[in-house]
């Protein structure tokens, strides 16, 4: 999955139709990207990574707005789930 598609479906999720924060809203799917990767999880191009990338950039933006927002449960168990699918694959 593309940035720009990452993109429209995060912009969507968070009910922004506006292009004035495209570029921060970009910013944070390269720094989800990186914060995936760096839990141990590679990335690849289908479409269940590009969810996971824009899962948590959408975590990442509504943290930055409110305070008290913890990670979802369901954004962990995805980052479990592939963490461990990888791990249990590289036999």
């Amino acid at each position: 999955m593309l940035d720009k598609d990452i993109l429209t479906v995060l912009k969507t999720d968070l009910q922004i139709s506006a292009t004035a924060y495209d570029n921060y809203l970009s910013n944070l799917i390269e720094l989800s990207r990186s914060a995936i990767c760096r839990e141990g999880i590679i990335l690849e191009d289908t479409i269940e990574d590009g969810m996971l990338v824009e899962m948590y950039a959408a975590y990442l933006y509504r943290k930055r707005r409110e305070e008290t927002v913890a990670m979802p449960r369901s954004l962990r168990y995805a980052l479990n789930n592939r963490l461990f699918s990888q791990k249990g694959s590289a036999e």
